[in-house]
């Protein structure tokens, strides 16, 4: 083999192992940068999350209305002057709701009439047999209340009267602390039953109108509720509702303005009254009422998108009352009733428990200094 070929073989050869090197590099390098890469990854997991999705309630469309549709609407539902129906009542005892317990009772038949401007009589009867648990009415001023069935002691049966506008916390107090015979679930059957009142109802069943001598204040609020008419699992149930609150806001006697009645109104798919709350004096809520939906009472078709059903919370006496009709084709609307209707009669001979009666006597109780702080005679006292 000549020289020069020799010289040429040995040149192509040290190309080509400097060529397989730089591919070797390259090829090492890229590996590096893929290591690091995947190094980088790994850290930045732990310190950046992954968007992730997750359920949140559903807002509901809001459909728009004017305080004049609204002062309408409340004057649509104050038309009915009087009612007439039966009705399914079911008496939530909520007296230990602080400790995250209520009590519910079984359902019972009732039947109501009430009468503008607050006048009512109610029956309550056990379901089928339709024998009278217990009758009441209020004039507007006075309430009456015979109990005519109990545990079975017959130490519950008794004729309640009062009146509407009588603070009787008092005696509440003094019951509370007493050691009533039977127990605590004796304790807690006299509680619901005394403090369910008549009168509680009439202003929930008919609304009062609008009064141009009140101020009426508009807002909206977002309220998030479950709807209950999807499945408990399901991702729609929970839900962010819209409402309208209109304030009734009034001028005492002494000349503030406080707040009297607060309408909420349902924003959705409309406008619909669905919660009444009344307050009192102190800008305490007295009642918080939820109206259900809507559907048509009588069968004149004079009285249509009324509510079926009607709840009443009366958070200071610690009990709710649920109200269905039965057959709201079957209901009595425009009737007029003698007073008479409003003024229950002991006609069963019960104990009567006359709770005016009983809250004066407390307060002379009360009032009069007890024999310990009476000064002793300067006379010698003999004990024979």
């Amino acid at each position: 083999m000549a020289h020069w070929q020799r010289l040429f073989l040995r040149n192509q050869a040290s190309k080509t192992r400097h060529q397989i090197g730089m591919i070797f590099e390259r090829a090492t390098l890229k590996n590096c940068g893929i290591l690091l890469l995947l190094l980088t990854s790994v850290v930045l997991t732990g310190c950046i999350r992954v968007k992730q999705s997750s359920d949140t309630p559903r807002l509901l469309k809001a459909e728009d209305s004017t305080r004049a549709e609204m002062l309408a609407e409340i004057n649509r539902f104050a038309r009915v002057g009087s009612l007439r129906a039966k009705m399914y009542l079911k008496f939530e005892d909520n007296s230990f709701a602080e400790f995250g317990n209520k009590e519910v009772y079984r359902s019972a038949d009732g039947e109501i009439v009430v009468q503008r401007p607050a006048k009512i009589y109610m029956k309550v009867q056990v379901p089928v047999i339709h024998s009278d648990v217990a009758q009441m009415t209020s004039d507007g001023t006075s309430f009456r209340v015979a109990i005519l069935k109990d545990d079975g002691s017959g130490k519950l049966k008794k004729f309640i009267k009062g009146t509407n506008s009588a603070d009787y916390s008092p005696l509440q107090k003094r019951f509370d602390s007493m050691d009533i015979e039977g127990g605590k679930d004796v304790k807690a059957s006299v509680n619901a039953m005394a403090n369910l009142r008549p009168q509680h109802f009439t202003d929930a069943m008919l609304v009062a109108p609008t009064d141009p001598k009140h101020t009426y204040v508009l807002s909206t609020v977002y309220q998030p509720e479950e709807d209950t008419t999807q499945q408990k699992k399901s991702p729609l149930r929970n839900v962010v509702r819209p409402y309208y609150l209109l304030d009734e806001v009034m001028t005492n006697s002494a000349g503030v303005p406080q707040i009297s009645r607060r309408f909420w109104f349902d924003r959705v798919g409309g406008l619909r009254l669905s919660r009444l709350q009344l307050f009192d004096k102190n800008a305490e809520i007295e009642s918080d009422i939820v109206y259900g939906l809507q559907g048509n009472l009588t069968n004149t078709g004079d009285y249509n998108n009324l509510p079926l059903e009607i709840i009443v919370t009366r958070p200071k006496e610690h009990y709710s009352m649920r109200l269905k009709y039965q057959a709201p084709e079957d209901v009595t609307i425009g009737k007029t009733y003698p007073d008479k209707a409003f003024m229950l009669e002991n006609s069963w001979g019960l104990e009567e428990l006359d709770l005016d009666k009983k809250l004066a006597d407390l307060a002379v109780q009360q009032t009069t200094p007890s024999p310990r702080s009476t000064p002793a005679p300067t006379s010698a006292v003999h004990l024979n």
